[in-house]
């Protein structure tokens, strides 16, 4: 097995990440967001972000398994790892390169785009991803309501963690934390991969909760999120009015009739993700006594 005939790879985190890439006979594709993660140290760090978070690691989804140096070091912690890779080449040689790890039942590989193959039923995803498509696999998996950890641009990271009144607080703040509690739990910067990425990249938690608040319909919710969001530098009054195109509302003028001045006044960055809720609540509700 490749595993085995490579010196000091038996053991499950023990791989050197440029080892595999001479293995893999890979050397990235900026172009396909494909930058491999090469620093030891940060690998290494990674697993305990999950294990302090105490994340249930019977069974971790991973996503982009390119050279398998992640994969390496899951096997180490978790009992099962399934890892999608959409590259055909990298696909095939992570069932060559793991092969004693797919007998024995702890790792399976599934050829195909993340964003399309079905999703086993993991507890954990860890994931170093594809940039490009980070957004879209993220609102993916954290619906799931499963813990996660996923490498992604610092700036993506940012916004997702960003607090009211920030310059990064945005939609992606108030989705992101409708799900979870995420915190930023380590900057990385691009010579940990090969090869380097334009921009700087972040390694983020995301640790699934209830929100603070409720919602009638949570794909409303999310929608009038959307559509104020594209207004953000209009007051929420305007951007209610403005965007009914986006957030379905036939009323749009009932909506901010009946809703709280103070509320109306404020920019959408300024609102809170309860006072969204709040304020999509009454939209749901005004709605629904038009629609009656």
């Amino acid at each position: 097995m490749a595993g085995e005939d490579s010196a000091g790879d038996s053991k499950a985190g023990s791989r050197d990440p440029d080892a595999l890439l001479a293995r893999a006979g890979a050397s990235g594709n900026p172009d396909q967001d494909q930058h491999f993660l090469v620093d030891d140290r940060v690998l290494d760090r990674i697993p305990t972000y999950a294990t302090e978070a105490k994340m249930d690691l019977t069974h971790v989804l991973e996503i982009g398994a390119g050279n398998g140096a992640l994969t390496d070091r899951l096997l180490a912690v978790a009992d099962r790892v399934t890892a999608i890779e959409r590259d055909p080449d990298l696909a095939a040689f992570l069932r060559d390169e793991f092969a004693d790890a797919i007998e024995a039942g702890r790792l399976t590989i599934i050829e195909g785009d993340a964003l399309e193959v079905d999703l086993p039923d993991y507890t954990a995803s860890i994931s170093n991803l594809p940039y490009g498509a980070s957004s879209e696999i993220l609102f993916r998996l954290l619906p799931a309501e499963k813990p996660l950890l996923a490498m992604v641009q610092a700036e993506f990271a940012d916004r997702m963690a960003a607090d009211p009144g920030t310059d990064e607080y945005g939609r992606l703040s108030v989705t992101a934390g409708h799900y979870a509690d995420v915190e930023v739990v380590e900057p990385v910067p691009p010579e940990a991969f090969s090869p380097p990425p334009a921009v700087e990249s972040a390694l983020v938690r995301a640790l699934a909760r209830d929100p603070d608040y409720t919602v009638p319909d949570e794909d409303f919710f999310l929608g009038f999120v959307k559509a104020v969001f594209t207004q953000r530098r209009k007051t929420v009054r305007n951007g209610i009015r403005n965007t009914a195109h986006i957030s379905g509302l036939d009323d749009p003028d009932a909506v901010v009739a009946a809703a709280d001045e103070e509320l109306l006044s404020k920019r959408a960055g300024d609102l809170s993700p309860a006072e969204f809720a709040e304020l999509a609540s009454l939209a749901y509700d005004v709605e629904l006594d038009s629609d009656g």
